[in-house]
């Protein structure tokens, strides 16, 4: 089996995910979106399903789609150590935009 990080890397399978994450959605409704090949959703759909990343219903008849939290929570979990790098350099964005924010504009409006 692949590992969640092997099955994420897939750029069609992020783009399914990402559809996911903002809604349930039929195998046709990812292919229309990604204007995908419906062989191609549904073997991607399959290798998310089968590594625990989403689920489906029948609902009359098609096949709904939706995200299970589980694994990504595995990642999230994997990258919380990590976080202390980027979010040092994040607060120091933040601070930079709030001083050019509080600085007064040089030449006045034309």
């Amino acid at each position: 089996m692949e590992s969640s990080f092997a099955i994420i890397a897939e750029p069609n399978r992020r783009a399914i995910l990402s559809l996911l994450a903002a809604s349930e959605q039929s195998v046709g409704e990812i292919e229309r979106q990604l204007r995908m090949p419906q062989t191609s959703v549904s073997k991607h759909l399959r290798v998310l399903r089968d590594a625990g990343f989403v689920e489906s219903r029948v609902e009359a008849q098609r096949r709904v789609y939706r995200i299970r939290p589980e694994p990504l929570m595995e990642v999230d979990a994997w990258l919380a150590p990590f976080r202390r790098y980027w979010a040092t350099h994040v607060d120091a964005l933040e601070r930079h935009l709030d001083r050019m924010a509080q600085t007064p504009k040089k030449g006045g409006s034309r």
